[in-house]
């Protein structure tokens, strides 16, 4: 009786194999970050053994720098520099960037941003995005300080609103962008209101939880 046997792994070309060992170890460390993830949980993600991973990388930090640098640069391509401050363009390209790939923008901004040895692209991206912001909205906020305030928030907001719709399964991704930009221009428009004295909507919804 013939025995069936499992066939080999096929064998990918050099540039393949390392695009699918880095699309793998972004999926597996944005789910736990560097620290927590193993080189063995990157080979079960990416389907190949320990000695294949060390063809392509010597260790594991270099294996992170290389999702770092590789999501680094979808996000440089997509997100034009920032000279002169937000434009609808930026908030596009962070989307885009962000649809491409979703664990790669969550590894960024969730993880490799609070790593010492591996935050200097994050750092980067937000102190650029910061010192334009401010000049930006300068021209809108008289009071240096407001603007400051604002200009250190905008991009979180808009970061953040990013992730969040991720998280929320990317609704109205025809309106995400506008949304993304209202988020922004929130910030902007408290910092230059001079009428703050507001509070949250009451609720109306005055039942008790069903029983």
């Amino acid at each position: 009786m013939a025995v069936d046997t499992p066939e080999p792994a096929r064998r990918l070309p050099r540039v393949q194999r390392r695009e699918q060992i880095l699309s793998a170890a972004t999926e597996a460390f944005a789910r736990s970050g560097f620290a927590a993830t193993g080189l063995d949980d990157i080979a079960a993600e990416a389907g190949v053994t320990r000695v294949i991973l060390y063809r392509h990388f010597d260790s594991k930090t270099d294996l992170y720098q290389a999702v770092l640098d590789r999501m680094c640069a979808r996000l440089d391509a997509h997100v034009p520099p920032p000279e002169g401050g937000f434009t609808d363009a930026s908030v596009d390209g962070l989307l885009d960037a962000a649809a491409e790939s979703p664990a790669g923008f969550r590894l960024l901004f969730q993880h490799a941003q609070r790593e010492p040895g591996f935050k200097d692209c994050i750092e980067k991206f937000r102190a650029d995005t910061t010192a334009a912001a401010f000049q930006q909205i300068s021209a809108l906020v008289p009071d240096e300080g407001l603007a400051r305030w604002a200009a250190q928030l905008a991009p979180t907001v808009a970061i953040e609103s990013v992730i969040a719709w991720l998280d929320a399964g990317q609704p109205d991704p025809a309106r995400a962008a506008a949304r993304v930009r209202q988020a922004v221009m929130g910030v902007i428009g408290a910092a230059a209101a001079l009428d703050v004295n507001k509070s949250f909507p009451r609720s109306t919804h005055t039942e008790g939880p069903a029983s």
